[in-house]
């Protein structure tokens, strides 16, 4: 049983760019939509935070 010889520096380098790319692809995702697309969904997190908050019981002990 043999083992295959890694260079370390080379593998280190490699890990570093897959991660670098993985924090690139979500970096496109959070930031790379148009104004349009934020408002959007900005609008339709404001609508559900409205309704969600409609439905609250109000609390009427001692105060």
């Amino acid at each position: 049983m043999v083992a295959d010889i890694v260079n370390l520096r080379q593998f280190r380098k490699a890990k570093a760019r897959t991660e670098k790319d993985a924090t690139a692809e979500q970096n496109r995702i959070s930031f790379g939509r148009t104004k349009a697309e934020k408002s959007l969904t900005r609008s339709l997190n404001e609508k559900a935070s409205k309704t969600h908050e409609q439905g609250r019981l109000e609390d009427t002990k001692g105060e």
